[in-house]
C-alpha cells in the first residue's frame, strides 16, 4: 500500500516531462540517418473504435469526423465486441485501414487488448504511421512505447473524486461492480484500491460487487440484466445513500435508469460525459442535437428532476471519449501537414486538446502517467469537475 501510496503522490504532484519516446524524427536501424515524414495535403486519417453496443460515445465521434471533414479524409473501422477473445480481428481491422498507403494516422479509441499488437504488426509495413491511442487497457508504458501518444482519463485521480463527490452527495455506502479481466488493468486496480482507501478515510462503507464480463458468455445482456438486478438488492441492504459506480460501459445505462428511479447516488460513469449513457436511460431525444452539449445536460436535469433524485446524480461536462477522438484527428492533421515537431510534440498535443475542451465550454486538467519509474512524457491522463444535475 506505500508503494501504491507514493505512486498516487508522483502522478499528481509532479508536472515536469519523461519519457520512453522522443519528440524527434526516429532513426533509420540501418544508417542511423533521421528519417523524413512525408509532408502532403493528399492523406487520410483512419480511425477505429468500438461497435455502439461497447463504445457508442466513440463510434459517434467517428461519424462526426467523416461528416466533418469528408470520406476522403476520414475512413474508419471498429474492434469486435469479443475484443479479449478476438485479438486477431482487432490486428486485421488495424492492418487493413493502413494497407491504403494515404493513411498517415491512425486514432484508436479506446485502445483494447490488441492495440501494441496490432500497432506493432502495421509499423512491420508503415513504420512511420502515427498512432494516437485514446482510452488506453494495456499496461501504461508498454502502450507508450508503441504509439505515439496516449490518452486516458485520470482513473487514479478519479479514486479521489469520485468518492469525495459520492460524500458530498451524502453517500453512506458505495458499491464498485467489476470484474477479474478490468481489475487487471493496472490504473484501474490503483483507482480500486484508492476507492477503498478513500471510503474509509470518509467513512464510507465500500462493497465490491463482481459482475459478469460482457465479453464472455452472458454477453453484454447478460452483464445489463445482472444490474438490473442486483442494484435494487443493495438499495434495499444498505438504503438509499447508497452510491454505485461500474468499471463498464455497457453497465452504464442500466445502473442509471436504475438509480433514477430508486433515488440512490450516482457520482459518474465509468467514462464520464454526458452522452455517455444518460440519453438512452433516460429517454432522452438526441436527433439533430449532436454535440449539444448545453441541451443535452439540460435535458439530464429535468429527467433527474422528474425521477425526484435532483443533486445526487453528476457526470463531467465533457464528453471525454469524444474529446480523444476528436483531439486526436487534430492533432493527427497536424502531423499530417508538417506542422508538429515529429510524432510527438508535446505542445501541440495539448494545444489539440484543450481545443477540444473549449469547444465543448469545459476546462480540462491534465497530467501525465507516472509509476514508480516516473513520468511518462506522452501519456495524457485527464481529469475534469463535476457537473451536478
Amino acid at each position: 500500500m506505500k508503494k501504491l501510496i507514493a505512486l498516487f503522490c508522483v502522478l499528481t504532484l509532479t508536472l515536469g516531462l519523461w519519457g520512453c519516446r522522443s519528440a524527434a524524427p526516429a532513426e533509420t536501424e540501418d544508417d542511423g540517418e533521421e528519417q523524413q515524414v512525408e509532408v502532403t495535403d493528399d492523406y487520410k486519417i483512419g480511425i477505429i473504435t468500438g461497435t455502439v453496443s461497447q463504445g457508442e460515445e466513440e463510434f459517434q465521434a467517428a461519424q462526426q469526423m467523416i461528416e466533418e471533414f469528408g470520406k476522403d479524409r476520414i475512413v474508419t473501422a471498429t474492434y469486435p465486441d469479443k475484443f479479449n477473445d478476438e485479438v486477431e480481428t482487432t490486428i486485421a481491422q488495424v492492418v487493413n485501414l493502413a494497407s491504403d498507403e494515404k493513411v498517415k494516422a491512425i486514432v484508436f479509441v479506446q485502445s483494447v487488448p490488441g492495440a501494441i499488437a496490432a500497432i506493432e504488426k502495421t509499423r512491420e509495413t508503415r513504420p512511420d504511421m502515427l498512432f494516437v491511442c485514446g482510452v488506453a487497457a494495456e499496461a501504461p508504458r508498454e502502450i507508450a512505447a508503441a504509439a505515439d501518444v496516449v490518452m486516458l482519463v485520470d482513473e487514479i485521480g478519479m479514486g479521489t473524486t469520485v468518492i469525495e463527490q459520492a460524500k458530498e452527495m451524502g453517500a453512506t455506502t458505495f458499491v464498485h461492480y467489476s470484474f477479474p479481466r478490468h481489475l487487471g488493468y493496472e490504473t484501474i486496480a490503483a483507482r480500486t484500491a484508492l476507492f477503498k482507501e478513500n471510503c474509509e478515510k470518509e467513512g464510507i462503507t465500500y462493497v465490491e460487487a463482481t459482475a459478469p464480463d460482457p465479453t464472455g458468455d452472458a454477453g453484454t445482456s447478460g452483464a445489463q440484466q445482472f444490474i438490473l438486478e442486483d442494484v435494487p438488492r443493495k438499495i434495499e441492504e444498505y438504503g438509499k445513500d447508497t452510491a454505485f459506480f461500474s468499471t463498464n460501459c455497457s453497465m452504464q445505462e442500466p445502473l442509471i435508469r436504475t438509480i433514477a428511479e430508486m433515488g440512490a447516488i450516482f457520482p459518474q460513469q465509468c467514462c464520464p460525459s454526458p452522452y455517455h449513457a444518460y440519453p438512452a436511460a433516460l429517454n432522452i431525444e438526441t436527433a439533430g442535437h449532436e454535440g449539444d452539449v448545453e441541451y443535452m445536460l439540460d435535458q439530464i436535469t429535468t429527467k433527474v428532476e422528474e425521477a425526484g433524485n435532483t443533486g445526487r446524480m453528476s457526470t463531467w461536462p465533457l464528453p471525454v471519449n469524444m474529446l480523444m477522438v476528436e483531439a486526436g484527428v487534430d492533432y493527427a492533421q497536424k502531423f499530417c501537414e508538417g506542422k508538429t515537431d515529429g510524432s510527438f510534440d508535446d505542445a501541440e498535443m495539448r494545444a489539440s486538446i484543450s481545443k477540444i475542451a473549449k469547444k465543448y465550454n469545459a476546462q480540462e486538467t491534465l497530467s501525465l502517467y507516472a509509476d514508480d519509474e516516473g513520468e511518462i512524457d506522452n501519456f495524457y491522463m485527464i481529469l475534469c469537475d463535476f457537473y451536478n444535475f
